[in-house]
């Protein structure tokens, strides 16, 4: 069937900023904002279908609320879904494809916020900065200035070799902001087919032998799970560090946990765990004195919101107005079968 563009109501359960919704009421015509930051938390399905029959919507905006084969069926009228995530993993895209509903995300929305904070992480392990700051409010500065100065001695990352496994948006941001210290890049892709030639693309070994900081940014999938493991761990200098940043399931956990008990690497930066909420089981991780932890706000900027807002209308003004399917971030375009 041909999708027809006449007037629609867009549901945007997002944070989504006033321009930006300003843009879609004069694209589409009318919108509904809901955010799931009134409720503190996603919408139930139970409470999206409400949501959707009741503003009578025909486009969905969605950051966090499960987009689920319920919600397709209760709303036949659905034009579209879109994510502001990096990856849709909130939707059931196959129900989508099935309907012939087209399914943007937002990939790369948080590239930038997560490198600022990858480089703040590592300079703040090298340099102590966390401890140092507790142990002075703590009152512990009680000699001279050179206590600290020889308690705190750290390291530079200039000139450091920084290994990356998986190399998508955010591994090229933190590449980037890495040449301003003279990094050598290593990097570790199989799906990577563009050459960057200020990088070196090396295999997975190597990343782990040869990087004083190894830095993980792979999705959670069947393949990825538990692949890094203590084959790898043991590859690394005791002076390296282990960075997470992207998903927790992606590491073996008895095998980080032992690499780190019993000081075979420098120590580890992590922002994800097995269980958020932490469980006694992650706090076994965050408890150790060679671990930098953060809970899981590496995206967490006010202008990651802003980032995706542009993203996800730019591809919905070309999407209506060229009425085309080729859009990059039109995650399931080689499904869906309706002529636009």
């Amino acid at each position: 069937m041909k999708r027809m563009f006449c007037i629609m109501t867009v549901l945007i359960t997002a944070p989504y900023n006033e321009e930006g919704r300003k843009e879609l009421e004069e694209l589409f015509g009318s919108v509904v904002y809901q955010s799931w930051k009134e409720n503190g938390r996603a919408y139930r399905e139970d409470e999206l279908i409400q949501l959707l029959k009741g503003s009578n919507a025909t486009g969905l905006i969605t950051e966090l609320d499960q987009v689920t084969e319920n919600v397709f069926a209760s709303m036949p009228e659905l034009s579209f879904v879109g994510v502001c995530r990096g990856m849709p993993s909130n939707v059931d895209v196959a129900a989508a494809s099935n309907r012939d509903i087209p399914v943007f995300y937002t990939p790369g929305r948080n590239a930038q916020a997560v490198a600022e904070m990858f480089i703040g992480n590592v300079i703040s392990f090298l340099r102590h900065t966390n401890t140092s700051n507790q142990w002075l409010k703590d009152g512990k500065w009680n000699s001279d200035y050179l206590q600290a100065y020889a308690k705190f001695k750290g390291n530079e990352i200039t000139g450091k070799t920084v290994g990356m496994v998986g190399f998508g948006a955010v591994g090229q941001r933190i590449a980037k902001l890495l040449t301003a210290f003279d990094c050598k890049v290593l990097y570790y892709d199989p799906y990577v087919q563009h050459d960057y030639p200020q990088y070196e693309k090396v295999s997975l070994e190597k990343v782990f032998s040869d990087s004083d900081i190894v830095s993980v940014h792979l999705p959670r999938t069947d393949d990825t799970l538990g692949l890094i493991d203590r084959p790898y761990f043991d590859l690394m200098k005791e002076s390296a560090i282990f960075v997470n940043t992207s998903r927790a399931v992606v590491v073996n956990r008895e095998d980080l946990l032992s690499v780190l008990k019993e000081s075979k690497i420098r120590g580890a930066i992590l922002d994800v765990f097995y269980h958020e909420p932490p469980e006694q089981s992650d706090y076994e991780f965050i408890s150790l004195p060679n671990v930098l932890a953060t809970p899981h706000l590496a995206g967490a900027t006010f202008e990651v919101e802003d980032h995706h807002v542009t993203i996800l209308n730019e591809a919905l003004k070309k999407w209506k107005d060229e009425k085309t399917l080729n859009i990059p971030t039109l995650y399931n375009k080689n499904d869906l079968k309706a002529e636009v």
